[in-house]
């Protein structure tokens, strides 16, 4: 008797866990992607962007109200003027020009973390 054994598919939660983990490793490292800042980002100047930067790299207020999906892919930050600096995570193919058919496989995902001002989002 021949034995076909198949590999079990990740549940959701654990394939949630999976993308929550990559998207946190680029957000705190920059590795496993790409990172951009858009031109109001831009503007705020080097020392203020080492703060966001710094800040969002430290980012862990996860709640149901601003990840409902359990994937850490999109964050608020609030810079001392009261201005409100987004993050957002995108998940594309690794040729970049469509999305990604399996966010939770790097070997199929180009991560890209956009750092942008409210006001651009």
């Amino acid at each position: 008797m021949e034995s076909t054994a198949h590999a079990q598919a990740p549940s959701i939660t654990e394939r949630k866990s999976r993308i929550a983990f990559l998207n946190d490793q680029l957000r705190k490292t920059g590795l496993g992607g790409k990172f951009v800042i858009t031109g109001g980002v831009a503007s705020l100047g080097d020392e203020k962007l080492a703060g966001v930067v710094n800040a969002m790299r430290e980012y862990d207020t996860w709640s149901e109200d601003n990840d409902p999906h359990g994937e850490h892919d999109f964050g608020m930050l609030t810079l001392a003027n009261s201005q409100k600096v987004f993050f957002k995570i995108d998940y594309y193919d690794t040729r970049m020009e469509f999305g990604s058919d399996d966010p939770a496989d790097p070997e199929k995902t180009t991560r890209v973390l956009t750092l942008m001002l409210a006001e651009e989002y």
